[in-house]
């Protein structure tokens, strides 16, 4: 079977319940953007297509907790979620939201449908109810004990201490998380989509990869881990799946149905039907047949997800797809595993987390290296784990003294000998050996070479092998890097110039190459590099393929004559101080405004600590006597404290609080007997302990008016 010409991609659509962090970002989305790039390199007809997924409990929990409207929640992070995409360079080609009416009348549409199908069975079943609050509880609106742990906080569908799938009346002294009050048993009719049903052809698709005796995946082969998931509870037997809710937040059952009233659409089945909706809404906006995309056997489907959607778009979606008749289904669903934060679990409601948007404001300039090392630690087949001292070794180690340094001499170089224009030369001369007749060139070469290297990527990029494309992008470049240390034009221009010319000629083909290629992971990069070549930006559309051509024909990339631009640096070093930093906001990081909370509705506290711990610190009470901005960070001041028997110097995180002069005379409780951190150079003696309320404002923990100076405070 040919491979398709034309292709539909969707990311997972995160949920407006909280920021964008660096789990969500490698595990569904740097993967789909380099795809999608490759894609229009390559000269596809590509859509797409992602948005936030605005329904669900925890999103209602959190709007009653606030005392503000599920509506205002959703706006507040679809936005945020939004920019934080835009901001490192995710290029959806529609960012939608499941609030749009288009939605909502797809969702139904699909609901409809289905139930005029008799695709449904209707079931009476045993529900919470909370009294007081008249309404049933959705699974996330009861807490209690956990039967199989003795936990005291597990949710209605899962104990998050010891992992367990539960049922609301599995729970041991179960609680409404809106009232507080014991909720009662009330019979109630849900839909249910009898996945049983699906089993035969599910497990076909999955497995063998044939639908109706037919090959469906192309030459996709999907990942163990998915198959294997798959398989696990096709074996298990699959059953009945809820498909509404009695919420009072989300997509209605359509109205005209009997049993309707009350009745919203269970958030697992409106969510992916958002693919479908924002698909339209592009179409719409761009002159598009969206039906191009979703009904066209010819058009390929990939979702690109985590591993904890695996079973609802490998399993479920396409049943509903299929139920609903003439919908294409996924060729592939190249799931990621997780990604771990310095050894530990990624937890969105401890602030245990890199949150993208804070990223973008502590490194305006950085995308790319951020986009970098999350290709570089993507966990496409298991677990994987972000460290700031990784982090920063990937940027220095590799793109600064590899990708950056090559492409800097290179345009360096050619400045200097040849005025910034690119060197004709002599076709005949060879490098480093006699030219035997007939044999193709030194230059000629390298440049296959180089379209070998190439292949090579593209076809790591077929197989959604993103960290071995990576890593043959950077080959490319240390290829480079050897031919100029092995040649060293620097030593040979006085002694022969001409063979100087072929050196640096080949090397700004690799670089013109790597000006091509380096848009599927560094978009930002390409841009500048483009600029520095003197050559338009690239717009992904066939680039790849055109160089390519060129280079199979033995064309060059870079014509001689051309005026290339002067070199600046792609890539600086990351400081010590930059992780240090970044490092001890993780240690300080506790939840917050800004980070998702508990779905139970309160706040999630730091771990248990005993008296012995706390003991261990030497809290003292002290006062700022002088207060100065740290050079070249916005949200630093270095204080010094008088504790009456010694001063300390300390970098406090408070410059977007409050003023320098401000801050002489201000009564402090300092943590004593922390131990010295440098900071940006300074090295500080001690933490000041501060209150934080619910919007981010920060105030200073005081002793009483009168008190001495260096006082313990117990």
């Amino acid at each position: 079977m040919n491979p398709p010409n034309k292709y539909l991609i969707t990311s997972a659509l995160p949920y407006a319940n909280g920021p964008l962090h660096i789990g969500h970002l490698a595990g569904a989305y740097l993967s789909a953007d380099a795809f999608v790039r490759y894609l229009r390199l390559s000269g596809k007809d590509v859509a797409y297509i992602c948005g936030s997924d605005e329904h669900g409990a925890a999103i209602t929990i959190r709007a009653m907790k606030e005392g503000t409207t599920p509506q205002e929640i959703v706006d507040r992070y679809h936005e945020q979620i939004r920019d934080a995409f835009e901001g490192i360079g995710i290029s959806f080609d529609i960012y939608h939201r499941t609030s749009a009416p288009i939605h909502h009348e797809t969702s139904q549409d699909f609901f409809r449908t289905l139930y005029e199908n008799g695709s449904f069975t209707e079931q009476e079943t045993d529900q919470f109810f909370d009294v007081e609050a008249n309404q049933f509880l959705a699974d996330r609106y009861i807490v209690g004990t956990c039967p199989k742990c003795g936990y005291e906080e597990a949710y209605g569908d899962q104990c998050e201490n010891c992992g367990s799938t539960l049922s609301p009346t599995e729970l041991i002294n179960p609680t409404s998380t809106i009232s507080g009050n014991t909720p009662v048993i009330r019979k109630t009719k849900h839909w249910y989509l009898p996945l049983e049903k699906h089993e035969d052809w599910l497990r076909s698709f999955i497995l063998d990869g044939s639908l109706d005796g037919e090959p469906h995946h192309y030459v996709d082969e999907w990942k163990k881990h998915v198959v294997g998931q798959c398989k696990s509870w096709l074996d298990a037997g699959l059953q009945p799946r809820a498909i509404t809710r009695d919420l009072n937040w989300g997509v209605d059952v359509p109205p005209e149905i009997e049993g309707a009233e009350g009745k919203k659409l269970y958030v697992w089945m409106d969510a992916p039907i958002g693919y479908v909706s924002a698909t339209k809404q592009w179409a719409a906006d761009h002159g598009k047949n969206w039906e191009d995309y979703w009904k066209d056997p010819e058009t390929a489907l990939v979702h690109f997800i985590g591993k904890d959607n695996i079973v609802f778009h490998c399993l479920i979606f396409p049943a509903i797809l299929r139920e609903y008749g003439e919908f294409n289904l996924p060729i592939n669903v190249p799931a990621n595993q997780f990604v771990n934060l310095e050894g530990k679990k990624v937890s969105t409601s401890k602030g245990w987390a890199v949150w993208i948007h804070e990223y973008l404001q502590d490194f305006p300039d950085r995308q790319d290296e951020l986009r970098y090392y999350g290709y570089k630690i993507m966990p496409e087949q298991r677990d994987s784990d972000f460290t700031w001292k990784g982090y920063q070794e990937a940027v220095n180690n590799e793109l600064v003294n590899n990708l950056a340094n090559f492409i800097h001499r290179v345009l360096v170089l050619t400045n200097k000998y040849y005025d910034g224009v690119v060197p004709e030369f002599d076709e005949s001369i060879s490098i480093n050996a006699p030219q035997e007749s007939g044999l193709p060139t030194w230059h000629d070469s390298e440049l296959l070479d180089l379209f070998d290297r190439l292949h090579e990527l593209r076809t790591y990029l077929k197989a959604y092998d993103f960290r071995n494309g990576l890593k043959t992008l950077m080959e490319v470049s240390s290829v480079g890097n050897q031919i100029l240390q092995l040649n060293e034009p620097w030593k040979r221009e006085k002694t022969d110039p001409d063979s100087v010319k072929v050196v640096i000629n080949l090397g700004l083909q690799y670089v013109t190459a790597l000006s091509v290629v380096s848009r599927i992971f560094l978009p930002f990069t390409s841009d500048k590099l483009r600029d520095m070549l003197g050559l338009s930006r690239i717009r992904e559309e066939g680039e790849f393929v055109d160089i390519m051509d060129a280079l199979s024909e033995g064309k060059h990339l870079l014509p001689s004559g051309h005026q290339i631009n002067k070199s600046e640096h792609l890539f600086t070093r990351v400081a010590d101080e930059d992780i240090e930093k970044q490092i001890l906001k993780l240690e300080n990081s506790d939840s917050s405004d800004d980070h998702e909370e508990g779905l139970n509705g309160t706040v999630e506290t730091k771990p248990e600590a005993t008296f012995d711990d706390f003991s261990k610190l030497d809290l003292r009470t002290g006062t700022i006597i002088s207060a100065e901005k740290v050079k070249k960070a916005d949200k630093l001041l270095k204080l010094t404290v008088d504790l009456g028997f010694e001063r300390r110097t300390v970098v406090s995180g408070i410059a977007e609080s409050y003023k320098p002069d401000n801050l002489i005379g201000q009564d402090i409780v300092l943590v004593a007997n922390l131990a010295p951190r440098k900071i940006r150079g300074v090295e500080s003696q001690g933490m000041i302990l501060l209150a934080e309320d619910e919007k981010g404002n920060l105030g200073f923990v005081s002793p009483p008016k009168g008190w001495s100076k260096g006082d313990v405070v117990r």
